[in-house]
């Protein structure tokens, strides 16, 4: 089952390995593009509308330690990520602690440019024991799918425009979710008002003409 375009699985269904949760991003980038996207860990991390992070720092070569709160089953966690290469398409990120062992993400060449997958592995928890903790399911895999994907079509488009780098860097990147659906509206309510003074301005100049 997909969501039109988007080429979005929902987390837990189609052919995932067991204990697993899945979703599949159709990606508007050139398979060389999304690869170079993908290198960014930290950045792929931080679209993720339901991830509110701390902290983000390397530790050691391809080891990160990283602070966040979850609000999609809102659970806090300091944990260790070390990042795995298996090829130029796949790379696995592996913590330290907590009920989800492994992210793993995987790109292929697809019909609209390029595919990835990112799947959950929650495997080698004994079953008492994951039903104890289920609270501690990550449930914002869907909608890292689709924040991800609006991302990337916003990269496509934009993304060789020097200040939307910066801004996306700098600025929006940093906040957390909540911050930037504020900042969003506020900039949409002062084009707003812009669009309201110039339209009573140009009735003004009409009539006065």
């Amino acid at each position: 089952m997909t969501h039109g375009a988007l080429g979005l699985a929902p987390a837990g269904s189609g052919p995932a390995p067991a204990d697993a949760a899945w979703v599949t991003i159709d990606s508007p980038l050139p398979i060389e593009a999304l690869r170079e996207f993908c290198r960014d860990v930290e950045r792929l991390y931080r679209i993720n509308s339901c991830l509110e992070i701390a902290s983000w720092r390397p530790t050691a070569d391809g080891t990160f330690h990283a602070a966040w709160r979850n609000t999609s089953n809102q659970q806090d966690a300091a944990l260790d990520l070390q990042i795995v290469s298996e090829s130029d398409d796949a790379f696995e990120v592996r913590y330290s602690q907590g009920l989800k062992r492994s992210t793993r993400f995987a790109l292929a060449p697809a019909a609209a440019a390029s595919r990835l997958t990112i799947t959950d592995d929650y495997s080698g928890v004994p079953e008492e024991e994951r039903a104890r903790r289920v609270a501690e399911v990550d449930r914002s895999l869907e909608a890292w799918g689709w924040t991800l994907h609006a991302y990337l079509r916003r990269e496509r488009r934009w993304g060789r425009n020097a200040v939307y780098r910066w801004y996306m860097r700098r600025i929006w990147l940093p906040m957390k979710p909540g911050a930037r659906r504020i900042t969003t509206l506020l900039v949409l309510v002062t084009v707003a008002e812009f669009l309201i003074v110039l339209f009573v301005g140009l009735i003004w100049w009409v009539e006065h003409r």
